[in-house]
């Protein structure tokens, strides 16, 4: 059973998406609602992410929605860094902040500052080994920054029991496809 897990996926550019308006988000958001349902509906009662723009903001925002539903569902955001928002613009800074200020659980895993890339590496190994599995959103034709976590994990299931969920291109496409009806 997955109680806690983490969710990431691509950040906004690698998906061409620049803005909140771009109808990709709607799609995306719609496939981690229909996975998130049907994970607690099983039991899941923890959705971590580090906090990164793109598919990590969006899944928090359907963790807080869902929250409304599922009032047992539990946000946590642990980033690899203090103040890893520092250098954003102020629209998607005010965004994180308030996601930030909703969720049941906030740390960082190196209590300090950015200072150089192993904090990544850091914050990926911690979470892996606190969490029982990994949602990506990740297509194998499009690696981006997902691969590591990826990697990480198809590493951690070899010696340990973990679970990797996937929302790949092909689901995405499905999800476009029903919305599309739905409009018509």
């Amino acid at each position: 059973m997955l109680q806690r897990i983490i969710i990431t996926g691509y950040k906004p550019h690698e998906l061409g998406i620049f803005n909140d308006k771009h109808p990709g988000i709607h799609i995306i958001k719609k496939a981690l609602e229909n996975r998130l349902r049907q994970l607690i509906d099983e039991g899941l009662e923890w959705v971590i992410i580090s906090g990164q723009q793109g598919v990590e903001t969006w899944s928090a925002e359907v963790v807080l929605s869902l929250k409304e539903e599922f009032p047992a569902l539990k946000l946590a955001i642990i980033t690899p860094f203090l103040e890893q928002e520092k250098n954003w613009q102020d629209i998607k800074k005010e965004k994180y902040l308030s996601i930030v200020s909703q969720a049941d659980f906030v740390t960082s895993v190196t209590k300090k500052p950015y200072e150089a890339p192993w904090q990544f590496v850091e914050k990926d190994k911690f979470i892996i080994q606190n969490t029982d599995g990994l949602l990506l959103i990740y297509d194998d034709e499009n690696e981006g920054s997902p691969k590591y976590m990826k990697r990480l994990a198809e590493k951690f299931r070899e010696t340990n029991d973990y679970t990797l969920l996937m929302i790949t291109a092909y689901d995405l496409q499905v999800i476009a496809e029903e919305i599309q009806q739905q409009d018509w």
